[in-house]
C-alpha cells in the first residue's frame, strides 16, 4: 500500500499542469496620453486688441481627464510671429506641443492680389493660409 500510494504521489507530482503566467507592463512616458483629447471647443475671438495676440483655448489633460482651458490675450512680439500649441500623435499615444514665438513677420494683408502666396519683401504665406484669408 505504501508503495502504491508513494507511485501515485510521484505520478502526481510529475504530471503537474504547467502554470500560466501573465505580465502586464504599463510604461508610463511622461508627457504621453493614452488618450485622444476631445475636439478643440469653438471659442468667439474677442475683437482685435492693440499689441496683443489671442492665444486660443486648449485641451489640457491633469493625470486623470481632459480639461478646458479657455483662451487669452498675450502682449504681441515684434518680429515675431505667434504658432500655437497643438496635440500630435506620437510614440502610441497623444503629446502637446507647446505653442511658441517664430522670428518671422506676421501676414500682412490686401498684398495678394496678383494672386502670389508671397511679397517684394520675402514673406511667405503659408500653404492653404492665403485661401482662409489669413495671410
Amino acid at each position: 500500500m505504501r508503495i502504491a500510494t508513494f507511485a501515485l504521489a510521484a505520478l502526481a507530482a510529475a504530471t503537474t499542469l504547467p502554470a500560466f503566467a501573465q505580465v502586464n507592463i504599463n510604461i508610463n512616458v511622461p508627457g504621453l496620453v493614452q488618450v485622444a483629447p476631445p475636439p478643440p471647443r469653438y471659442e468667439v475671438m474677442p475683437g482685435p486688441r492693440p499689441g496683443q495676440v489671442w492665444v486660443p483655448g486648449r485641451w489640457v489633460w491633469n493625470e486623470r481627464d481632459y480639461v478646458w482651458h479657455g483662451g487669452r490675450w498675450e502682449r504681441d512680439r515684434p518680429d515675431y510671429v505667434y504658432a500655437p500649441g497643438r496635440w500630435v500623435q506620437a510614440g502610441g499615444g497623444w503629446r502637446w506641443v507647446d505653442d511658441q514665438w517664430k522670428p518671422g513677420k506676421p501676414p500682412k494683408h490686401g498684398k495678394h492680389d496678383r494672386g502670389h502666396d508671397h511679397d517684394d519683401d520675402g514673406y511667405h504665406c503659408p500653404p492653404g493660409q492665403a485661401k482662409k484669408g489669413r495671410c
